[in-house]
């Protein structure tokens, strides 16, 4: 389906049916050669923010297009949709138990200069982050939070659950994962009720070995400055994957504003260059679409009314950032529990979106599944027969060989 929109106006542009419009928007056509011209960063765009905000709104655009990318090479012919501010402040909210290598690798992973940014302040700039998000708004339902499922077995530090409070502004819940298939119907339903509905079953599973579990929820509505007329939408083909010669442009990026002056972009790659764009897809190159869109008359927007939604197992994407101790027998979160020694065995992450006529409606959500770290106790008892070989390593030769039934015969 098409959506339509006719008449003048000053708009940027949305998205599927398809929506035809005639409007004067902030458009932008990208050059092929301009993607790789000067680099600018982002902290123009958010100069008026404290220096850890500013830091903490640069990594995480940083980490969206990287995690982006990884997502997009992985499902290469299929949709694409996830929060990569749900990701990062559930990462980050993990962060706070992490120690020594396992803290510097994730966080680095997060794209932060811990040179230029200590720890202390990547953590006050997802606190003052939260609290801008949560500032109520007339024009715009935006509801972000974070909640821990603590099994009742598990003796969590004071200062974890302190900081996680404070800092994280986490909700904190007490269950037992021995029961593992309640505990997965108590969290998902958590989840569901903080997405409004949207996302419905974070956790397919969880191990009754479970003692931690993280989440970040995000849910997300707001209404287009100028809404498309639903009687100008219709039916139309969407082409897919075209092979046609590459024009002279890489892409043309439309700004469509919502009623809160809140935004969304859409980023039109010329026939062929979807992969050159993407490859390009960095802060800098955000950074300069904003500032090069002007005002310009479009005599027809067509754009696709769409509903998409994914589920991903992120604990297998994230070793291609650099995040890969947490899953190992090198995770050090021991600023979690000294009782027991921890490591992530999943992050499942899910989202959605709906764009149509009126507007734009997301959810997601992100869990972080901790579990003991067995890999601290690999224990091997031969008590039962057993063979053996004892093998010179130089030239291979074995010297002994035999099986050992009764050890004091």
């Amino acid at each position: 389906l098409l959506f339509r929109h006719e008449g003048g106006g000053n708009v940027p542009l949305p998205g599927s049916g398809l929506l035809v419009a005639g409007l004067c928007s902030r458009v932008h056509c990208v050059p092929a050669d301009d993607l790789a011209s000067k680099t600018v960063t982002l902290k123009g765009q958010i100069k008026k923010l404290p220096a850890h905000n500013t830091a903490v709104v640069s990594s995480n655009t940083d980490f969206a297009f990287s995690l982006y990318k990884q997502l997009a090479l992985a499902e290469r012919r299929e949709n694409v949709i996830f929060s990569p501010l749900s990701v990062s402040i559930a990462l980050a909210f993990l962060s706070l138990g992490a120690r020594g290598p396992t803290l510097i690798e994730l966080l680095e992973g997060l794209k932060f200069n811990l040179t230029k940014t200590p720890e202390a302040e990547i953590h006050q700039g997802f606190q003052h982050l939260l609290q801008a998000l949560s500032q109520p708004s007339n024009l715009l339902q935006l509801n972000v939070g974070n909640a821990m499922f603590v099994d009742e077995r598990l003796k969590l530090l004071d200062k974890f659950v302190q900081d996680a409070r404070e800092l994280y502004f986490s909700e904190v819940f007490s269950i037992s994962f021995k029961d593992s298939d309640a505990a997965v119907e108590f969290i998902n339903n958590y989840v569901k009720n903080k997405t409004k509905g949207k996302i419905v079953d974070l956790f397919k599973q969880l191990s009754p070995d479970t003692v931690l579990v993280l989440v970040n929820c995000i849910y997300f509505k707001a209404k287009w400055k100028m809404p498309f007329n639903p009687n100008f939408t219709t039916g139309a083909d969407f082409h897919v994957s075209k092979n046609r010669t590459v024009r002279e442009l890489a892409c043309t990026v439309v700004e469509l504003p919502y009623t809160s002056n809140d935004s969304a972009l859409f980023i039109l790659p010329d026939d062929g260059r979807m992969a050159a764009v993407e490859a390009k897809l960095l802060p800098e190159t955000l950074r300069r679409w904003r500032d090069s869109l002007q005002p310009r008359r479009i005599d027809a927007l067509h754009l696709p009314r769409f509903s998409i939604s994914s589920d991903y197992k992120l604990e297998e994407i994230l070793p291609r950032l650099g995040i890969k101790k947490i899953f190992s027998a090198e995770a050090d979160l021991s600023g979690i529990t000294d009782t027991t020694p921890l490591c992530v065995s999943q992050v499942a992450h899910s989202a959605m979106l709906d764009v149509d006529e009126e507007g734009t409606e997301g959810a997601a959500s992100t869990g972080v599944v901790l579990e003991k770290n067995f890999f601290e106790n690999f224990i091997v008892r031969f008590d039962s027969p057993f063979l053996f070989a004892t093998v010179l390593r130089d030239t291979q030769s074995i010297i002994f060989l035999g099986k050992v039934v009764n050890p004091r015969p």
